[in-house]
């Protein structure tokens, strides 16, 4: 199919981007900027996606002030379902990516890569890992800008509940962080000497912010995917998105070494098996492994 042609030039500026900056970063073993990184990748094969099949692909060659002219033709070439997903993914990724960058760089670096990035091998191992990330979890998002504006159909009402989750579910991501910091400059100043966050959203999921990136991508592909303009196979692909966001966050990078981190630390405190032992793991109504 021809969406999955226009796929390609998408897939691989997410990974010039990523192996871009790791040729820079990777060398320094300088881990501050991951996230910021992540976040102007998706920005970037964002544009890729809305300009590759409309604009660059007929012109022979882009000059500089022909593709400022393209620039300022960006509203008129994207249907309003375009936009609302396009505005999804650039409003998510631009306050997560800030969130992570800011805190790494306040705590001099990030812990996630303490063991590996003196390792070249396996520190670049993870750039590629998030150019794929950014890649995989954008998927509703371009393919849907690959579709021509005139083949979205107008919003109806399953097209609102989509949106209504991603939404809430944004807002759920955005309380559940600002809660922890606000529960670490208590602990920080004295006002408390609790030892882990066990209020707010918190009380309901141990990893509510995750919850919330999980429901985030379910929204988005919803409203990418369930529009029509989407061919099935491009509406399974596209799947990779929810589903591998809550698989990477809830068994691999996300919750167990979170987990892990929380047992070797409060092995001895009831307080914590109590944690444990009554709030579920993920969401609310699931399990408390």
């Amino acid at each position: 199919m021809a969406i999955f042609s226009c796929l390609i030039p998408v897939a691989t500026s997410s990974f010039a981007v990523q192996l871009g900056l790791a040729s820079f970063f990777v060398p320094r073993a300088e881990d501050r900027f991951f996230d910021l990184s992540g976040a102007a990748g998706f920005f970037i094969t964002t544009l890729v996606s809305i300009y590759y099949p409309t604009s660059l692909s007929r012109v022979k060659s882009v000059e500089p002030l022909r593709f400022l002219v393209l620039l300022s033709e960006l509203r008129v070439r994207l249907a309003p379902r375009q936009l609302l997903l396009t505005a999804a993914l650039v409003t998510w990724t631009s306050r997560l990516g800030s969130f992570l960058a800011r805190r790494a760089i306040k705590a001099g670096g990030d812990s996630r890569f303490d063991e590996i990035k003196r390792d070249k091998v396996k520190f670049t191992g993870t750039w590629v890992a998030q150019a794929m990330w950014v890649f995989v979890v954008g998927l509703p998002v371009y393919l849907s800008n690959l579709v021509p504006a005139s083949a979205h159909p107008s919003l109806r009402a399953r097209d609102c509940v989509a949106l209504a989750i991603t939404v809430a579910s944004f807002a759920l991501e955005v309380i559940a962080d600002h809660q922890k910091s606000a529960w670490r400059r208590a602990r920080d100043s004295g006002k408390h000497n609790e030892k882990f966050i066990t209020s707010g959203l918190w009380a309901w999921s141990r990893h509510p912010n995750y919850v919330g990136e999980v429901g985030i991508w379910t929204g988005v592909w919803g409203l990418a995917a369930l529009s029509g303009a989407l061919p099935w196979p491009a509406v399974l692909l596209s799947a990779a998105s929810p589903i591998g966001t809550y698989f990477l966050l809830r068994y691999a990078s996300g919750v167990p070494p979170l987990e892990r981190a929380g047992d070797k630390k409060f092995t001895d405190d009831p307080k914590w098996r109590d944690y444990k032992r009554t709030v579920p793991v993920f969401f609310p109504w699931g399990g408390y492994g």
